[in-house]
């Protein structure tokens, strides 16, 4: 039996935009004791598969770390496969506060050494020795009482976005670089202070928690379910958010909004903006924050010399990437020495700005009628190609182009090639090109914006 994923992202994208059902993004974890981590994946290969299940899940020997996207009307189903194991019986499931179809566009399942990098000897202390769990109204109160050390274990590139109000924020690009420089910053506070600590969904604080109770902290706390059953939790019950900014997360959305607070800077501008963008070089794909006007005009790349490369041919592309190692500049995540308003470490509290107010029923308003589906993108003369399927299109139509990776982007059609040569109306079954500044993908969907005085 086929144990792996075969459909590209595009594909795949295409396949849930064709099936029109709601997905759910959730993640789980779950320490245990796994004897055969190999059979173990494949036996949640085949089960979630047979449900469409995406995502990007790791099992080790001593547990599983999931995050997923899973079809709405499935979402018992997936939970009676995770039933059958004894150590994922009554597992809480965060689900995401904002939702994406297109979260995640593969199922991928790794057997790893840790479901968490750590650098950590589990034989060296008791990992079940954990933190005391607290929910989101016990973790308010304890971050305002003056004998508290709130520490963020997340990466530099997470907490530029959004953290918790007076929090420790290392300067650090993954979890094992924090453990040692946060023991060693606190070393003078371990009897008489809390230290109380929190990450995305809470699976990084259930080992560090253990690590510095072993470590001789006397009083030490953690967020139950991280900053995404936080969240829920202030949202249903009404409580006040002591979280600013957005929660970054590992899949497609890049983020989810906690708070209207904008607390970072585009690093190519220095305006308020906290959308994470990775460098569309594909020899570089550096996670780094862009604004709006610095994504069109530098087209989602991180320096002039990315956007340079993603002009050349594939081929030219592929054969400059031939042998060359480029992991240093892929994953040190936003501190390429070409962004000129990076920041990480000590970050501020106060926001620089405010999202724009939106209109709840902007979707409503906004009639369109699908058009046709994207077909090719000619990255050195910035053209792209669609199918015409349904309705025909004109020059000074407006129009969205629709897709998981580009987004909504909206337009004015000033000019059109329909199979070959200029026209005014495009028909159905027309292969057509006009100019884009923007990278269009298969999955893209080119609809026609209705006015009010036109009818679908």
């Amino acid at each position: 039996m086929q144990l792996y994923n075969t459909l590209s992202a595009e594909e795949r994208a295409q396949l849930i935009d064709e099936a029109g059902k709601e997905r759910l993004t959730l993640s789980f974890y779950a320490y245990a004791k796994i004897e055969d981590p190999k059979k173990f994946r494949d036996e949640l290969f085949i089960a979630w598969n047979a449900l469409d299940a995406l995502g990007r899940i790791y099992v080790a020997h001593e547990g599983i770390n999931a995050q997923m996207s899973v079809p709405a009307d499935q979402f018992e189903a997936f939970r009676n496969t995770l039933e059958v194991y004894d150590f994922m019986k009554g597992i809480r499931l965060n689900v995401a506060v904002d939702q994406d179809d297109y979260s995640f566009l593969k199922l991928t399942i790794k057997v790893r050494h840790k479901i968490v990098a750590d650098g950590l000897n589990d034989d060296s202390f008791d990992v079940t020795n954990k933190g005391i769990h607290l929910k989101a109204q016990e973790f308010n109160n304890l971050l305002e009482d003056p004998n508290t050390i709130v520490v963020d274990f997340r990466n530099h590139y997470e907490s530029e976005v959004g953290h918790f109000e007076g929090a420790i924020t290392p300067d650090v690009e993954n979890f094992r670089e924090s453990l040692p420089i946060i023991n060693e910053q606190l070393q003078d506070f371990k009897e008489d202070k809390n230290l109380l600590m929190y990450c995305t969904g809470g699976i990084r604080c259930e080992k560090a928690s253990a690590y510095f109770k072993h470590q001789g902290f006397k009083n030490v706390f953690q967020l139950e379910g991280g900053i995404i059953e936080y969240t829920r939790q202030i949202k249903e019950e009404n409580i006040e958010s002591k979280f600013i900014g957005k929660n970054f997360v590992f899949d497609h959305r890049l983020g989810e909004r906690i708070t209207d607070d904008i607390i970072s800077q585009c690093h190519q501008c220095g305006k308020p903006c906290d959308n994470h963008t990775n460098c569309a070089n594909d020899a570089c794909h550096l996670l780094f924050i862009q604004c709006d006007e610095c994504k069109a005009t530098m087209e989602n790349t991180c320096s002039t010399e990315c956007l340079e490369i993603t002009h050349l041919p594939v081929e030219e592309q592929l054969q400059l990437r031939k042998g060359l190692q480029v992991g240093n500049k892929v994953f040190r995540k936003g501190k390429s020495d070409s962004l000129i308003f990076k920041n990480s470490g000590d970050l501020p509290t106060q926001p620089l700005g405010k999202v724009a107010a939106k209109n709840i029923r902007q979707k409503i308003a906004v009639k369109k009628v699908l058009v046709g589906k994207g077909e090719h993108y000619y990255s050195k003369s910035k053209i792209a190609q669609f199918l015409i399927e349904n309705k025909e299109l004109s020059v000074g139509d407006r129009v969205l182009i629709s897709g998981p990776t580009t987004g909504e982007q909206e337009i004015t059609i000033t000019e059109i090639y329909a199979n070959g040569g200029p026209c005014e109306t495009a028909k159905v079954g027309d292969q057509i090109t006009f100019e884009l500044p923007f990278k269009i993908r298969l999955s893209d969907k080119l609809y026609k914006i209705i006015e009010p005085s036109e009818k679908a």
